[in-house]
């Protein structure tokens, strides 16, 4: 198991000595995803905080018309998961599914609650992370509530370039709130002005 990607990522934040890295080593699990495989599905309970050493995800929830609502994708050094299920234990809304063949690295709840009590320094890295993810989803709720389909749009474009060889046009008008034969329209006016 390989997980440089994940002691480089964490040094960005705090950087970590031999014996916080081999830590990682003993309660992390690789795993190998093939495409349109599911990490998470809806009545499950979340039991692991995933990152992706490579690939790209897709969480989103089915309304009770079957139609689907992408909350986040999640590529290369990115996080993903029910936070909520994983916390609370409680049933999840969401499914987790690969758009890509991917690698993860995996903890569970109970080795991540050790690694904090036996290494303070993920404590103070896990608290970052999840500042970083509720910054990142209180901008997504503003801009949700006062943007134009078009102002979503363009801002997905700046902020995200690299998931468009990744991910399907219908992904993003889903992830955008509007359907894809309006993400067309937005795309067809900007390309002619």
């Amino acid at each position: 198991m390989n997980i440089t990607p994940l002691i480089n990522y964490f040094d960005q934040i705090l950087p970590l000595n031999e014996e916080e890295k081999n830590a990682l080593e003993e309660v992390y699990q690789e795993r190998r995803i093939k495409r349109r495989q599911f990490i998470l599905q809806e009545g499950d309970i979340c039991k692991h905080y995933t990152y992706v050493v490579e690939g790209c995800f897709k969480m989103y929830l089915i309304d009770p018309n079957g139609k689907e609502h992408n909350l986040q994708f999640a590529i290369e050094n990115w996080w993903i998961g029910d936070i909520g299920s994983f916390h609370s234990e409680e049933p999840s809304k969401l499914t987790v599914e690969a758009l890509e063949n991917s690698v993860i690295l995996q903890i569970k709840k109970e080795d991540q609650l050790r690694l904090f009590e036996a290494y303070p320094k993920f404590d103070r890295i896990f608290r970052v992370l999840t500042e970083n993810a509720l910054v990142s989803a209180q901008r997504r709720i503003l801009q949700n509530i006062s943007s134009t389909a078009e102002d979503r749009y363009l801002d997905f474009v700046k902020r995200y370039p690299y998931f468009f060889n990744r991910i399907s046009n219908v992904q993003i008008a889903s992830y955008l709130g509007v359907t894809p034969e309006f993400l067309s329209t937005i795309r067809k006016k900007l390309s002619e002005s």
